[in-house]
């Protein structure tokens, strides 16, 4: 293990052995169960105070990323490079980063870096998926049974394409999570044929179809319900930080995990944190993103952050206590001219089941009373049984 302090730098010594400690195993150097310097041999390594050499290790190990067997030693704990996926999309960050200034400086707003960006990932998630070497905006919905499903993240669709393809295994499924918007606009750009959202509209009080409206105008769309389900706090077993709403995230010693932008689940964030008065930069924590519920789940089972808002469901999955904040109601939002296709029948057959609504059900969080059927729908010749 090679190490490098730069007391020159403004990050404190501790800071600095954790870090690369960090992304020598993020990157693969460190190895689970390869063996660390003893504390004291570390400090003479590095030339620094043992308790600083101390302290790194004791970050480490409350993160679980190293840990110590008495008389043997320090060893890079078993799960620690999946601990550090928070480390690595920070990394990811200030990459993109760099590139999202070089388009902004070109004249691109920031809406078309976000959906270029969204769109571009799922375009790749779709290859991997279908296993077509071809980009996926040729793949024409006439040439084969593949559906296309993109945009928000929710563990009932996960459940809902499983159970497609399970029943229908000659329908190809391509799944990405891109957040409401990024599905929105794949909808938009015909490269989804359906798009998840739980989108809230703050003048209206209504989901999804306001947005529908704009991103995708003219264009006749039907809106099928997936389920209602709970939008909540999470936080470890216990509450440790006394967490109890919102007003808790300006908290100095709360840290957050967030949702990408473009995330239903981000939007109703920010609009309730704007409500209240609460500005971003105000919340630690608030541009730690991930793309999943599962994902906020994790980091806060791991500790790597203190709390995070998400669905009842993945709470539950990873045993988190949960605090309801909002019902919200998610929707599949359908090109009416693929409403019919031989894809696209199968998969609301599916929904509208009593088997699948059952174990929906069963996952808690979830209200399946409106499943499966048209909420909405745009243009005035839709006709939709």
């Amino acid at each position: 293990m090679e190490l490098q302090i730069d007391p020159s730098s403004p990050d404190p010594l501790h800071r600095q052995i954790v870090d690369q400690i960090r992304h020598q195993i993020a990157t693969g150097r460190l190895q689970t169960g390869d063996r660390l310097p003893p504390v004291r041999i570390l400090a003479q390594q590095l030339a620094v105070n043992v308790n600083t050499a101390a302290k790194a290790y004791m970050e480490l190990e409350r993160e679980g990323v190293l840990s110590t067997a008495p008389g043997r030693g320090t060893f890079v704990a078993g799960d620690a490079a999946g601990r550090l996926s928070a480390f690595r999309e920070d990394r990811l960050r200030e990459l993109l980063g760099r590139v999202m200034l070089e388009a902004l400086s070109l004249g691109y707003t920031q809406e078309q870096i976000e959906g270029a960006l969204a769109l571009q990932l799922a375009r790749w998630r779709e290859l991997r998926v279908s296993g077509s070497e071809r980009p996926a905006e040729v793949v024409a919905p006439d040439e084969g049974p593949i559906l296309r499903i993109v945009g928000s993240d929710d563990l009932a669709l996960d459940l809902l394409i499983s159970r497609l393809r399970r029943l229908h295994p000659d329908i190809s499924v391509a799944s990405s999570s891109v957040g409401s918007l990024g599905g929105l606009i794949a909808l938009e750009r015909g490269e989804a044929d359906v798009a998840g959202c739980h989108l809230l509209d703050e003048e209206t009080g209504e989901y999804n179809l306001p947005f529908i409206r704009r991103i995708l105008p003219g264009q006749e769309v039907v809106l099928v319900n997936l389920v209602y389900r709970q939008q909540g706090l999470m936080v470890c077993r216990g509450n440790p930080k006394g967490i109890r709403g919102l007003e808790d995230l300006a908290r100095p010693d709360v840290a957050m995990v967030n949702r990408q932008r473009g995330a239903g689940t981000r939007v109703l964030l920010d609009l309730r944190l704007e409500k209240m008065g609460i500005s971003p930069q105000r919340v630690r924590g608030y541009e730690h993103e991930v793309e999943t519920h599962t994902a906020v789940a994790a980091a806060v089972a791991s500790g790597s952050a203190d709390v995070g808002l998400g669905i009842l469901s993945a709470a539950r999955a990873l045993e988190l206590e949960f605090m309801p904040l909002a019902r919200e109601r998610y929707d599949l939002a359908i090109l009416a001219a693929r409403y019919g296709s031989p894809q696209v029948v199968p998969l609301l057959a599916v929904l509208r089941s009593d088997g699948f609504k059952a174990v929906v059900r069963e996952m808690g969080g979830y209200d399946t009373s409106h499943t499966g059927r048209i909420v909405a729908s745009t243009g005035s010749s839709t006709r939709i049984a």
